[in-house]
């Protein structure tokens, strides 16, 4: 495989706080094993799923630049994707949600670029890039389903979590590494599943981003096309999945007809899913994505809008009637007949306007929090910002005026206005002060020793969502996950048996070998008895060799693998029908 870098633009234009989530991908630590697994899934998958999958499944294999006997160089990649209008960065493990799907949104495909273990050749909790690059990469050359992958990108990454959703990212992220990883205690194992089946039982009402996860688990994970009784497969989970792409075809699991309800239905990383959904088409994702985005807090705003930002305990914005937008942590609303009234940050806080900071109100100025009225003066029908400037002449809201704004829900702001700032329609959207008091009822909000008032402008929240609006307003560097993946041990005995399998890959390649095929296969029986996949490679080589006494006694071999270790004879019987699928037997 070529090792040289291509650029892609998509990856130059990433916002930093994503770019910290990408790591190198240093294709010589893929051992001879991990190209054997990544081999063995791939020719398995191409035969059985081109009977099963989507029908843009093989064509994007091709077009995405994979290729079935090596893994995939992520520069190659990059290379190719361009073409379609994408590109592919590399990660370790899972990466929060709201990353995830936000580099989804700058059409950037996320790779875990760790590969499972022979011993989970089926199935893997981690995302390897097996489930990623096999999985999701071909799938994107349908025009059609890659824009609804952008879409949710752009969609799911403006959903506002609960402070619960981390803990169950990170409680999953360190379950999927510790059942990846080798010789993991199983005391390990049961307390971070315990962990799990406790948040999975504690997270109270579901937030916006469990509820799109689950869409997207449904759909992009684990989606079937066609119709219940004929479907064919496009999620990624089950195209990268050699057990369960068999088994989600059965009538064990049942199949329902998609629709806004699977929002709703969890889902048991761990475990094969009971049940699937089945789209009838893309374009019928993308309607009942617009649907669940027509319930979101990004759409709807109003208080409940911003509850759910103050619930979350995490930066999000909201966005007024005016376009002006508020970006920080929210920690307090005031409601009255219920509307907002008057909103409240605390600590660093940032005003902008179309995704872009307003000059000069950056987290510099707003170091503190920021707070503000919401909605109509008392006993006036025209908002502030629908007044023409004789309107705001004749109630005194013109700069170096001393003025005094009653709002409805006895918020008053009394000050000296010093200037106010207009939006591109020419609406005024923010007042500043000097020498201002806020209140509601009896609580003074502002004092005038606090300095400069800035006071937001705008009659309702029109837009609650996670994250800030302009990206560039907050340093982001700090959701580095608390665990990493755990590499594979190195051992003698292991070193032994790469050297085999690099050994059989140089053969099969008609480059210079140090063993010959008997002689590795002396010492695979020797030295790894129970070995399983190297036996196949073997049997393959030899049968394009038409050496049939060797043949005969590696298959002899492997019949004792497979009464040895029952648990993989499917895997091996599934391995000499690739090989001999074209003779009759």
């Amino acid at each position: 495989m070529e090792t040289h870098f291509e650029s892609n633009p998509l990856i130059d234009r990433l916002p930093k706080h994503l770019k910290q989530f990408i790591k190198p991908q240093v294709y010589e630590d893929y051992t001879p094993i991990n190209q054997a697994v990544w081999r063995y899934v791939m020719r398995k998958n191409v035969d059985y799923l081109s009977k099963v999958a989507h029908e843009s499944y093989l064509d994007g294999l091709k077009k995405t630049g994979l290729e079935v006997d090596n893994i995939p160089n992520m520069y190659g990649m990059n290379r190719i994707l361009k073409e379609i209008g994408w590109a592919a960065v590399a990660v370790d493990g899972f990466i929060p949600p709201n990353a995830f799907m936000e580099f989804q949104a700058y059409n950037v495909l996320v790779i875990a670029s760790d590969i499972r273990q022979l011993e989970h050749i089926e199935y893997t909790p981690a995302p390897d890039i097996i489930h990623e690059g096999a999985g999701h990469a071909p799938i994107i050359a349908n025009p059609e389903y890659a824009e609804y992958l952008r879409r949710f990108g752009e969609i799911g990454c403006k959903a506002i979590s609960s402070s619960r959703d981390y803990e169950m990212y990170e409680a999953i992220r360190l379950l999927s590494i510790l059942k990846e990883a080798e010789g993991t205690p199983e005391e390990e194992i049961q307390k971070a599943e315990d962990q799990v089946a406790f948040l999975q039982n504690n997270m109270g009402e579901l937030s916006e981003m469990s509820r799109i996860r689950n869409l997207h688990w449904w759909t992009v994970e684990y989606g079937l096309i066609g119709t219940p009784e004929n479907p064919k497969i496009y999620g990624a989970g089950l195209l990268s999945s050699i057990g369960e792409s068999a088994w989600c075809m059965t009538d064990q699991v049942k199949k329902i007809p998609y629709d806004i309800s699977a929002a709703d239905q969890s889902f048991d990383i761990t475990k094969p899913q009971p049940q699937l959904y089945v789209t009838p088409d893309f374009a019928h994702l993308s309607l009942v994505l617009e649907e669940f985005a027509n319930t979101m807090a990004l759409r709807t705003g109003g208080p409940k809008g911003v509850q759910k930002l103050i619930d979350s305990k995490a930066l999000g914005t909201i966005e007024l009637s005016t376009g002006l937008q508020i970006s920080g942590l929210f920690t307090n609303v005031i409601e009255h007949n219920g509307k907002s009234i008057y909103i409240q940050t605390t600590g660093e806080t940032a005003l902008s306007y179309r995704n872009k900071e307003l000059v000069g109100h950056g987290t510099n100025t707003h170091k503190d929090g920021f707070g503000s009225p919401i909605g109509m003066l008392k006993g006036i029908n025209l908002a502030i910002e629908d007044m023409s400037p004789r309107d705001l002449r004749a109630y005194d809201i013109y700069e170096a005026e001393k003025v005094t704004l009653e709002f409805e829900g006895n918020i008053t702001v009394s000050g000296e206005i010093i200037t106010g700032s207009r939006n591109l329609q020419g609406e005024i959207i923010l007042i500043s002060f000097k020498n201002c008091t806020v209140t509601h009822n009896d609580t003074v909000l502002f004092k005038p020793e606090w300095g400069v008032y800035d006071m937001a402008v705008g009659k309702k929240v029109i837009s609650a969502f996670s994250g800030p609006a302009d990206v560039n307003s907050f340093d982001m560097i700090d959701h580095v996950p608390s665990s990493h993946t755990i590499k594979a041990k190195k051992s003698p005995e292991r070193h032994e048996l790469e050297q085999l399998y690099l050994n059989v890959r140089q053969l099969r390649e008609g480059k210079t070998a140090l063993m010959s095929v008997e002689k590795t296969f002396e010492i695979l029986k020797l030295n790894h008895p129970n070995d399983w996949l190297l036996p196949l490679e073997l049997i393959e080589l030899l049968h394009k060799n038409n050496n049939q006494e060797m043949l005969e006694q590696v298959i002899i071999h492997l019949e004792k693998v497979k009464a040895n270790r029952p648990n993989v004879s499917h895997l091996i019987n599934d391995g000499l029908e690739l090989i001999f699928e074209s003779e009759t037997v």
